[in-house]
C-alpha cells in the first residue's frame, strides 16, 4: 500500500496487486472515514485489510477486463456494497452492477466528490474518475501512451476520448493509471503532440507509445 495523495479532505491509497501488477485505489474521506474502492484486480485479502478502519460504500469499476475485476466477486461477497460501472461494460462483469454510471455523473461520499468521465476506446465502457486535480484513469491513459486497443476504430475512439475529455483538463492534473506510475496532463499532452506531428498507418492500434510510434 502506498498513500499517493492526502489533504484535509481525502486520502488516496494505491495497492499494486498480483498477478498483473494492476493498481487498485482506495479513496477515503478524512472527515467521515467513508471510502470507495476503485477496481478489484486481485489480492482480495490485501484490499480488505487496507479497507479496515474505513467505511466502504461502493466498488467503482473503470472497465470490464479481468485484470481489473478478478477479485470483484470475493470483495462484493465480503463487503456487501454496491458495484458501479458504465452500462456498456456492466454486462461483462463477474457480478451484477447495481449502479450504472454515465458521463457527467457524480459519486459523492462524505466531503468527497468523484466526477465520472466516459472515455471509450480501451473498452466501450471505460471510465475515469476525477476529483480536484487528481484523475483516476483506469486503462484509458498511461505514462507514454493510451490504453491498448484492438482495432483501428478503437484507437481512433480512444484518441477522441483523450482529446475531448483528458487533454481538456488543467495541465497540473495528476493521472493515476490502472498500471504503473502516475503522470500529468501536461506531460501526456506534450508526448501526444510529438506523436501527432508524425504520419501513421491508418490501421494503427494495439500498444501504442507516443514517443516511439
Amino acid at each position: 500500500m502506498t498513500v499517493v495523495e492526502k489533504d484535509e479532505i481525502l486520502r488516496i491509497e494505491r495497492i499494486e496487486t498480483s498477478p498483473f501488477g494492476t493498481n487498485a485505489y482506495i479513496v477515503v474521506c478524512e472527515a467521515t472515514g467513508e471510502s470507495v474502492l476503485i477496481d478489484a484486480p486481485g489480492d482480495a485479502d490485501k484490499i480488505l485489510d487496507r479497507l479496515e478502519g474505513t467505511n466502504p460504500i461502493c466498488i467503482l469499476i473503470t472497465h470490464r477486463h479481468m485484470d481489473h475485476t478478478g477479485a470483484l466477486k470475493k470483495l462484493k461477497d465480503a463487503l456487501n456494497i454496491p458495484v458501479a460501472a458504465h452500462l456498456a461494460d456492466a454486462d461483462s462483469l463477474p457480478v451484477e452492477a447495481e449502479m450504472l454510471l454515465e458521463d457527467g455523473n457524480i459519486v459523492s461520499f462524505g466531503k468527497v466528490t468523484l466526477n465520472v468521465l466516459h472515455t471509450p476506446g480501451h473498452t466501450p465502457g471505460s471510465i475515469c474518475f476525477i476529483t480536484g486535480n487528481i484523475l483516476l484513469a483506469g486503462d484509458t491513459i498511461f505514462p507514454g501512451g493510451p490504453g491498448k486497443t484492438g482495432t483501428s476504430d478503437d484507437f481512433r475512439q480512444i484518441i477522441q476520448s483523450l482529446e475531448q475529455k483528458i487533454f481538456m483538463l488543467p495541465d497540473d492534473v495528476k493521472i493515476y493509471p490502472g498500471h504503473g506510475e502516475p503522470t500529468t496532463v501536461k506531460k501526456a499532452k506534450e508526448e501526444f503532440a510529438f506523436f501527432s506531428a508524425k504520419s501513421h498507418d491508418a490501421n494503427l492500434c494495439g500498444d501504442v507509445l507516443w514517443l516511439k510510434d
